[in-house]
């Protein structure tokens, strides 16, 4: 068999009928372009967050005080008094296989400036924190150890702080700023780092020594969490181990009591994102998939109308001499024509789907090949699959009838 020639018999007899053939490929191309489409959403989100996580240290590990319950109803952990400074002296004391700690307390509230005023988080934290969080001074400089023992008002500002209340190009070095009611002199500028994978600005944000936090504006003795970055990624594991037998030890917790505070990596929070991400991106490509399905019903309905239609042109054949593979194979390449051309122009539709929608909404995504291969391989299988039946029929036609077909 001259499989050029077939291609060329299948290319002739679907150009006959454009129109169909087209709206045939329609529920493939729809089918194919929303899986890769929906498939780059979910890797770009993956991606994201994964980076969103390394810039902030892929070693760091947070410790919390575990979740409060008063009368069955879970009050969160914010108001917890079971974490201190000393806890986080300790660990950088004793844990070996932490490099940096520092304590961290935070408020909301509303920060002023003069006549401006605006919504912020200030965070007491240590100088060490800048470091943990992979963060850098642009302008100005940290707060000293002298400063966080004095409780000293002084203050780090953001990008987005900035720009509330001195407006665009004010450097606001020396500048006096008010956090409810509290006074706080700015000794230096953050980099600016945008939105987080959560669309969450992380440059409206305020840092200043944790003692001040602590004594000037929340009147509190303990901390609310603490920050801390193992030696490397791959010691993160051995950081949390000692972290707890620390805590455990200073909290006088018993053999078999429940930890009061939670240790956490950013190896586990990575963890947890992706997989909810490869979650839903399972479930976009699946709701995406039913049109795939769709799409080869097409296919099977129009092979079906193809072999009534010609059932005349296929008693003519073998009555010339053409064998029943010879008409299994040409009805079975017009349905894999229709699937694989559908394929490519619905992989062509995905990718530019996928531009489209990071220009547009701003959204990352990330097409790989994996899925464009995929995508192709399942466009193929739809087509000999759903092709298959009704160019089993054809070829299976008693030529005496089919010449008399009417």
């Amino acid at each position: 068999m001259n499989y050029s020639n077939l291609i060329k018999v299948s290319t002739r007899a679907l150009l006959r009928n454009k129109f169909r053939s087209f709206l045939t490929m329609l529920g493939i191309i729809i089918g194919i372009g929303s899986v890769i489409a929906m498939l780059a959403i979910g890797q770009g989100s993956k991606l994201s967050i994964e980076n969103q996580v390394s810039s902030m240290g892929s070693n760091m590990v947070m410790v919390m005080p575990s979740s409060q319950s008063r009368g069955g109803v879970q009050l969160g952990n914010d108001d917890s008094k079971k974490l201190t400074v000393d806890d986080a002296k300790a660990i950088s004391e004793e844990c070996d296989a932490v490099s940096l700690v520092s304590p961290e307390v935070r408020s909301s509230g509303q920060v002023i400036y003069a006549k401006s005023n605006a919504p912020s988080t200030i965070y007491g934290v240590s100088p060490e924190y800048l470091d943990i969080k992979k963060t850098k001074i642009t302008d100005g400089r940290i707060f000293t150890d002298k400063e966080v023992r004095s409780a000293a008002k002084v203050c780090l500002l953001g990008k987005t702080v900035i720009k509330n209340l001195f407006g665009e190009n004010v450097n606001p070095i020396g500048y006096t700023i008010r956090f409810k009611s509290i006074p706080m002199q700015v000794i230096g500028v953050l980099e600016p780092k945008g939105e987080n994978s959560f669309g969450q600005d992380q440059d409206d944000v305020i840092l200043a020594p944790y003692s001040t936090v602590q004594k000037r504006i929340l009147a509190i003795t303990h901390v609310q969490t603490i920050v801390t970055s193992a030696l490397s990624e791959a010691a993160s594991a051995d950081a949390m181990t000692q972290i707890e037998t620390v805590l455990r030890t200073r909290h006088k917790l018993k053999t078999g009591d429940a930890n009061d505070f939670e240790v956490r990596s950013q190896a586990e929070l990575v963890k947890m994102f992706t997989s909810i991400s490869d979650m839903l991106s399972m479930l976009l490509g699946a709701i995406a998939g039913i049109s795939l399905l769709i799409g080869g019903i097409g296919i099977m309905n129009i092979m079906y109308v193809s072999v009534t239609e010609r059932t005349r042109e296929i008693g003519l054949r073998m009555a010339i001499g053409a064998q029943s593979f010879d008409i299994l194979m040409q009805f079975l390449s017009e349905a894999m024509l229709l699937s694989v051309v559908g394929g490519i122009i619905g992989i062509i539709l995905g990718i530019s789907s996928a531009k489209i929608i990071t220009s547009l909404a701003n959204w990352p995504t990330v097409v790989t090949s994996n899925s464009v291969i995929m995508s192709f391989l399942v466009c193929t299988v739809i087509g000999i699959f759903f092709g298959w039946y009704p160019a089993q029929k054809a070829s299976r036609l008693d030529p005496i009838d089919a010449l008399r077909y009417e």
